[in-house]
């Protein structure tokens, strides 16, 4: 266990406004990229054979951000063009106004968009960071491990095509398979204790 995985709690409550009357609402915000390159993912053959499989080599790309509640499965998704701090302020702003009546604290990296200093944070949102380097600490990267598999030697005629799918696979997800991707139990023990 991690430094940061043992202290969560203490960072947690260290970040709330000590006069907040909003109930509080952890959530492990992430971004990732979805392209037309082929995803690559490991297949079962019979012994001694490679498997063959179609790719196609084109980059075109766009990012999904994305926020899940770990005690719920509670998710807001946002698919961006680019990763860039003025799309991170997009992201947060629709965050908030979707999410007015709790005081949402994310759980994110120390990205370079993440921590823009033209970024304006919204009041309803608090911003935690995880150490840097530490991807395993943020359970949103199994969300996007998920995804994904999902998604895996798959190829898209289109940017259009792929987007599509993905918006179909995220809105199929529920609450509980979300919860269980992300309720990391330090993250669990930490809510409950400081946000019952």
């Amino acid at each position: 266990m991690t430094t940061f995985q043992s202290t969560f709690a203490e960072q947690l409550q260290a970040v709330l406004p000590a006069d907040t009357k909003r109930p509080v609402q952890v959530w492990a915000y992430d971004e990732s990229r979805f392209g037309l390159h082929t995803i690559r993912r490991r297949r079962i053959t019979a012994c001694g054979t490679k498997p063959v499989c179609r790719m196609q080599h084109r980059f075109d790309n766009f990012w999904l951000y994305g926020a899940i509640a770990p005690k719920d499965g509670d998710a807001f998704f946002v698919g961006i063009p680019r990763m860039h701090a003025d799309y991170m302020q997009i992201f947060l702003d629709k965050f908030a106004q979707a999410h007015p009546a709790t005081l949402n604290v994310l759980l994110l990296d120390n990205s370079r968009c993440h921590t823009a200093t033209k970024l304006r944070i919204p009041t309803n949102i608090v911003l935690l960071f995880q150490p840097p380097y530490c991807p395993e600490v943020n359970p949103a990267e199994r969300v996007w491990q998920d995804l994904k598999d999902a998604l895996a030697w798959q190829c898209f005629a289109s940017l259009e095509e792929l987007q599509a799918e993905v918006v179909r696979l995220v809105t199929d997800y529920t609450a509980p398979t979300l919860q269980s991707l992300t309720a990391y139990p330090y993250i669990i023990h930490a809510i409950n204790a400081v946000c019952p």
